[in-house]
């Protein structure tokens, strides 16, 4: 429970999870957002792991044995939630209401986390009835699909990063552009039904984000960056509504504003941020003893420093270069981890029987992502041998910066997951619905593999056939329809069981998993309509 109250102590609902820690998501690419920055790729990802928890107590005893720190926090924490919850429609709320929540949120974590520092240690053990913590759960649920529901942008993406604007009154959210690891999150989240996963990839495609070139996703829109000469411009008509600034051109006074060669106005230099500009105002009040036009000026003038400088909306590397997580550049992990979202949206549509034609376009928009990655290019398009892993391609150039990254993984997952591999309680599973027809060969061959004793051996592979191994047993597929679809398995005495189901019992599932040698071959065999067409 504490990862999960520590973020719902941040939670600025409709903006995201308040990143105000040294070290914000794993993207340090956007570290720049500390302070000011709203992650509602968090928040998606929250909802998996809120899912997970109603799954993981749902067969719990009545109670459970929590820390008494932990209990009060989770309680106190309940309380808040179920004073947000009756706010919730398909509006955003107003500021008011939404600064009372982070107040009551923030408090209640804030509370836990003097006790726990004062103290040094837990004070004891309460139980908590699992109803408590269901009940939290829900209201949890409830108030992140309200934040999801508003964070759609009008373009059919959504929201990655928000922005924090304590300057107005209550607590506003400005937004930033988009960003591929927020449509990456929220396709993962499980909030948004198959047909919508269909329209944000189809928005995806058609956004900014994609790069026609490599049939890929950059991380974030290229954007041209202003010239060096170009920044700290201070508008003439900005300058002319403070009369302060007025007043200090004409006396040639340079401590705030100055003009240059080209006659530009611009910030003094030296106010690298608002405290030197506070500063160089404190001394204007003592040196011309005009409190009161350096007291009217103060509020305009931070203002339009902000304007000038936009420091609020600095993502960091992300938004100022042109290399590895920079602009213009595709992130090949960012990339397999869409992959991953789509084919679980896939599975999630074939199981809830969604539409057919809702399957048939997550399975297009699948490969269509897939056919973008490095192993399906030539040399030149990717820049690279087309095998080797590299974690970036930077618009300037070919694939950049070798390394493994966690791209192989997500493509591991994804490719077990292609051929149809499912463990579900336990036991294996075989569901080829994103298997295509074209896989199969149409000749008869040979598969060489290393059994579990490490001798190489080899395995037919029949016509309408494909071979793979799992756990270093070799598995068969045949495509046939004019056989009842099931499983043989070829055990280690050379004796065969068959089943008419595309699964394997707990036990066998067991002797698969732990390299028994029990079992030598499984040839599973379906039907032509088992796998996609195309």
């Amino acid at each position: 429970m504490i990862p999960l109250l520590s973020k719902l102590g941040n939670l600025v609902v409709d903006g995201g999870i308040w990143l105000n820690t040294q070290r914000p998501e794993w993207n340090d690419a956007n570290n720049a957002l500390v302070g000011q920055g709203l992650s509602m790729v968090t928040l998606y990802y929250m909802r998996r792991y809120v899912k997970f928890l109603q799954q993981l107590i749902s067969d719990e005893s009545e109670a459970v044995e929590l820390s008494i720190e932990v209990t009060l926090w989770l309680t106190e924490t309940t309380t808040a939630l179920n004073r947000i919850r009756p706010l919730l429609n398909n509006e955003r709320i107003n500021p008011d209401q939404r600064y009372e929540c982070l107040r009551q949120l923030g408090t209640a974590a804030g509370r836990y986390r003097s006790a726990v520092y004062r103290q040094e240690s837990f004070s004891g053990k309460a139980l908590l009835p699992v109803a408590g913590i269901q009940s939290m759960l829900d209201d949890t649920l409830a108030v992140i699909d309200h934040c999801i529901g508003t964070n759609k942008r009008e373009d059919g993406l959504y929201h990655a990063y928000n922005l924090l604007n304590l300057e107005r009154v209550g607590l506003d959210t400005d937004t930033l552009y988009p960003m591929l690891e927020g449509q990456v999150a929220v396709l993962s989240s499980g909030a948004i039904p198959p047909s919508e996963a269909v329209s944000v990839l189809e928005a995806l495609f058609d956004s900014a984000i994609y790069r026609e070139d490599q049939h890929s996703f950059m991380l974030y829109p290229d954007r041209d960056l202003p010239g060096f000469l170009e920044k700290n411009t201070v508008p003439e008509s900005d300058a002319e509504s403070i009369p302060l600034l007025q007043r200090l051109l004409a006396e040639g006074d340079a401590r705030i504003v100055l003009r240059d060669s080209e006659g530009a106005l611009r910030f003094n230099p030296d106010c690298s941020n608002v405290g030197d500009l506070n500063a160089r105002l404190d001394e204007l009040a003592a040196d011309h003893g005009d409190a009161v036009a350096v007291a009217a000026a103060r509020k305009p003038l931070q203002a339009l420093y902000e304007k000038v400088f936009d420091h609020k909306s600095f993502t960091g590397r992300s938004g100022t270069m042109f290399g590895f997580e920079g602009l213009g550049s595709i992130y090949w992990h960012m990339v397999a981890k869409l992959l991953l979202a789509i084919e679980e949206n896939f599975f999630t549509a074939v199981e809830e029987g969604a539409n057919p034609a809702t399957c048939q376009a997550l399975g297009e928009m699948y490969y269509r992502v897939r056919e973008g990655i490095g192993f399906n290019k030539t040399p030149k398009e990717y820049g690279a041998f087309p095998t080797d892993p590299y974690s970036h391609t930077p618009k300037h150039a070919g694939a950049r910066q070798p390394g493994m990254t966690g791209q192989v993984k997500e493509e591991i997952l994804c490719r077990f997951a292609e051929l149809g591999v499912r463990v579900q309680d336990g036991v294996v599973k075989f569901k080829p619905a994103l298997l295509r027809r074209q896989e199969f060969s149409v000749d008869p061959g040979e598969l060489e593999y290393l059994d579990v004793d490490g001798d190489w051996k080899t395995v037919e592979v029949p016509t309408d056939g494909l071979a793979f191994t799992w756990c270093q047993v070799p598995v068969v597929y045949r495509l046939d329809d004019n056989s009842e679809p099931g499983i043989t398995i070829k055990r280690a005495d050379g004796s065969l069981d068959e089943t008419t189901e595309l699964g394997l019992a707990a036990q066998d599932s067991k002797a698969l998993f732990g390299r028994s040698g029990k079992i030598r071959r499984l040839t599973v065999t379906f039907g032509s309509d088992s796998v996609l067409s195309a």
